[in-house]
């Protein structure tokens, strides 16, 4: 890839793991499984330290003393700048290799975080926030990239899992956090230490990631040349952003709509959060079954309604315990949907253009966050949080109905890939 615009996939109709991907009883190398862990690990960290970020926030808020504009501004901020770097994820991805990208992009959270526990001011810390963004937008980016690279080398979906590890990780830095606080450690001293465990472990495991030369000679290089249909990229980008957009307006206002909405103590409100990822990650880490068994189609399709249901429960809760249920039931549905974005646009490509074609699916991401951070925060600022969790429902319900862009089951053609035009992205 030079000019990013023409992506090489597998030819339509060919579609589908079984025509790209070896037997399942295709031996796996020994340097594949360490790559899943390795990949795994970078997934968690990245989870890991966005808690943290996430977490600290209030604490950050009282030692700069920012007003609650600033703190918008920070977080559209991280957002706009990791959209960026997931572009650059590209360019370091095609001159060297998605390894490389992810461990400069590991370095960089480190750096940029450490950056963050010693700013003496808050122009200091923005800037530190600001480099922060675009390292979360070369790891997620090339992470993602890792991940599908590895799933086409194992011959059958375990996409989900590298995204329960992030789960897993941003379970653990809210711990992290929540420990900090009872220890009465300073903010500095927990930012600096999340810093370098993030160092330390993304730099111990990088190396370990598959390379250049090993991702070319995974079977997703296999088979004839097309180009990827642009209204599939849309469908699913679209699908993603959707995803992403209900993750962060319950990661935003979930305890804020129980505590002052419905009159929970600040104890209850801050287990909404929990209940939605304590899900997410039992669904995350048993995704891939399900797949491998139904098909994404029924899946999507399934998990979407799942999510649906969840947050109707949220928006007609009459008190904080029925909109833990219902943050608890969209947990166990939506957050498989993202991975399976990545799994079906990665199995068009057949391998080749991977790297473009996973940067700029990950954009969606990012949209989705402002959206979800953004309008739903006014709408909720406008009306009522109960309102803004309409339009998370909304999304979910159009999930629905995308679910059959997807394959129904994982050795046929997703359904995108030949009624859409052959328009070139």
């Amino acid at each position: 890839m030079t000019d990013g615009v023409a992506l090489r996939c597998a030819e339509p109709g060919i579609g589908g793991y079984a025509a790209q991907m070896p037997s399942a009883y295709t031996p796996v190398s020994s340097p594949l499984r360490t790559a899943r862990v390795a990949n795994s690990v970078a997934f968690a960290l990245q989870g890991f330290f966005l808690a943290v970020v996430l977490t600290e926030l209030p604490q950050e808020k009282d030692h700069f003393r920012l007003t609650d504009s600033l703190v918008l501004v920070a977080v559209v901020m991280i957002s706009l700048l990791a959209a960026g770097g997931s572009v650059l994820a590209e360019q370091l991805a095609v001159r060297w290799s998605s390894r490389v990208a992810v461990r400069i992009g590991v370095g960089l959270i480190a750096a940029t975080g450490l950056g963050a526990a010693l700013a003496p001011n808050t122009g200091v810390l923005f800037v530190a926030l600001g480099g922060y963004g675009i390292a979360v937008g070369i790891v997620d980016a090339a992470t993602n990239m890792q991940a599908v690279f590895i799933q086409h080398g194992y011959g059958k979906i375990v996409l989900s899992s590298f995204y329960g590890a992030w789960s897993a990780g941003s379970i653990l830095g809210a711990l992290f956090v929540a420990g900090c606080e009872k220890l009465h450690v300073t903010l500095a001293e927990a930012l600096a230490t999340a810093a370098v465990v993030v160092l330390v472990a993304g730099q111990g495991f990088g190396p370990r990631l598959l390379g250049t030369r090993q991702a070319e000679s995974e079977p997703g290089e296999q088979g004839r040349a097309g180009i990827l249909p642009l209204r599939a990229y849309v469908v699913f980008g679209v699908a993603m952003a959707l995803v992403f957009a209900i993750d962060l307006a319950v990661g935003n206002w979930s305890a804020l709509y129980l505590k002052d909405d419905l009159a929970s103590t600040s104890a209850t409100a801050a287990l909404a959060l929990a209940a939605y990822q304590g899900a997410s990650l039992l669904t995350r880490v048993t995704g891939d079954l399900w797949v491998r068994r139904f098909g994404p189609r029924a899946v999507v399709r399934v998990s979407a309604l799942i999510g649906a249901v969840g947050l109707t429960v949220v928006v007609a809760a009459p008190g904080p315990v029925t909109a833990l249920i219902g943050f608890l039931v969209a947990g166990i549905g939506l957050p498989v949907i993202a991975p399976l974005c990545f799994s079906e646009v990665g199995e068009l490509t057949g391998g080749r253009g991977l790297d473009a074609v996973i940067a700029r699916l990950n954009l969606f991401n990012y949209a989705g966050t402002l959206v979800g951070g953004g309008v739903v925060g006014g709408l909720a600022d406008a009306t009522s949080r109960r309102a803004g969790f309409a339009i998370p429902l909304l999304f979910a319900v159009v999930l629905i109905f995308a679910a059959r862009f997807f394959h129904a089951r994982t050795g046929a053609a997703p359904t995108g890939a030949t009624p859409v035009a052959d328009t070139p992205i």
